[in-house]
């Protein structure tokens, strides 16, 4: 969790200077209008107040989280719009100080968002009053960008990306290249991914291709080079899940951990500021408890691979309380006892409780629930399929989530890219498999960790 620190009058004098580099993707856009009544966007009209609002909001977070930061009161603010605001290009937003004023204590601050040309977007003046005391404050991560920063100083990784042969596929495995992610190695029928490729103008000169004849071999090969150490993930292409993982689960790959198989999904809703991850929403149907163990443990992993410390999870049930007829609520206690044996290691797991308790820290006191993991939950264990991919596809196609999503529990990460999914979906899920792979080798004790039993 980040912290960030103020600055007060006295530390800042003209010329000082924060800057920040920021996405602005159709679904932030979508959301202030949703929450303004911006009918204009809405209705898909030509210019938005939208755009002006949130270059707005991309110099207010500037000031309140930097420039002077955490305290700090803006009086007013002018903002003139240059161009477009660009979507989903980076974006550069910079606040300088240009007066101090020592009576009253205020800052007078020129504004900046330039684009990936450093041409002017938009231009502001804004007059803020500095924070009164020293502070210190804890953000809980929210955006998936930051995953993407967090790829920076790692190399890209070897990659299979297996049977691909459709559009969207190819383009997913080098979008992914092109962002320094990974080494894509394509295993398939060469002459299709290559007449596919050249049909749509895509470059496969930074790929290198392992020709096949189906989609049992493509899945197989790709597999075994994993277990041999020659590519450190496994990316979905065009075939079916359940060839993909099968192949994965053979002795002979030497990918098995004794570990099931689960999914993970990192996630980041425009209302709700901090990040959860939800599991298990695409493979296991109906899990039972010992399968929930392994659900958790491999969920715990995940969480901590991307950068939360301790994980919390919640046992999600329709309620709180144990109700022997209600067999997850059940488990929920089962597995909050197995974590105080040692019998899942790592994190903090509490449940039964039911999803408005553990993500809502308003609810859980209303309802008087006493527990470390209520209101502040980082895991979501739903209780079986059906709930997790319906919370999982409302979130992404009904709030604009962002996600990434990964199989662990294997002895290297396996992204299950899906033609609906956005190519943002698409990059954070490579990511996610980047800092996964990349945590595995550097503490692997910590994310496929042994337990009591």
């Amino acid at each position: 969790m980040p912290t960030i620190a103020n600055r007060l009058f006295e530390d800042i004098k003209p010329g000082d200077a924060a800057s920040a580099q920021r996405t602005v993707s159709a679904a932030d856009l979508r959301a202030w209008a949703c929450a303004f009544g911006d009918a204009g966007h809405l209705a898909g009209a030509g210019d938005s107040q939208a755009v002006a609002g949130v270059a707005a909001s991309l110099f207010a977070a500037l000031v309140g989280s930097a420039l002077p930061g955490p305290g700090a009161a803006i009086r007013s603010s002018t903002v003139s719009l240059s161009a477009p605001l660009p979507v989903d290009m980076p974006l550069t937003v910079v606040v300088t100080v240009r007066e101090t004023h020592g009576a009253d204590k205020t800052l007078v601050l020129d504004g900046r968002v330039t684009g990936p040309d450093a041409g002017v977007i938009a231009t502001a003046t804004i007059v803020v009053a500095a924070p009164a005391v020293a502070a210190r404050v804890d953000v809980p991560e929210h955006r998936l960008e930051g995953l993407l920063e967090r790829c920076r100083g790692l190399k890209p990784m070897p990659t299979a990306v297996v049977h691909p042969v459709s559009l969207d596929a190819i383009e997913g495995a080098l979008d992914a290249a092109a962002a320094g992610l990974i080494l894509p190695v394509l295993y398939g029928p060469e002459a299709e991914i290559r007449r596919i490729a050249a049909a749509a103008g895509l470059d496969l000169s930074g790929a290198r291709i392992v020709s096949t004849a189906s989609e049992e071999e493509s899945a197989a090969k790709a597999a075994a080079a994993a277990g041999a150490g020659e590519v450190e993930a496994l990316m979905k292409g065009s075939l079916h899940t359940d060839v993909l993982l099968h192949a994965v689960m053979q002795k002979e790959a030497g990918l098995r951990t004794g570990r099931l198989l689960s999914h993970c999904a990192m996630m980041s809703v425009p209302t709700y500021a901090r990040r959860v991850v939800l599991t298990d929403v695409a493979l296991n149907i109906a899990p039972d408890t010992d399968q929930k163990r392994d659900i958790c443990q491999n969920a715990i992993g995940f969480a901590r691979a991307l950068g939360v410390e301790t994980p919390k999870v919640a046992v999600l049930a329709a309620v709180e309380m144990v109700r022997t007829k209600m067999a997850a609520t059940v488990d929920g206690a089962i597995l909050a006892k197995m974590a105080d044996r040692r019998q899942i290691v790592g994190g903090i797991v509490d449940g039964p409780l039911d999803l408005d308790a553990a993500v809502d820290a308003g609810a859980a006191k209303v309802k008087h629930i006493v527990s470390p993991v209520a209101g502040v939950a980082d895991v979501l264990l739903v209780p079986n399929i059906e709930a997790g991919n319906m919370i999982y596809k409302n979130l992404a196609f009904m709030s604009d989530a962002q996600t990434a999503g990964l199989v662990v529990g294997a002895r290297v990460p396996v992204m299950l890219t899906s033609r609906a999914d956005s190519a943002s979906a698409r990059r954070f899920s490579a990511a996610a498999a980047v800092l996964y792979a990349d945590a595995l080798k550097r503490e692997p004790d910590a994310i496929l960790p042994l337990t009591a039993d």
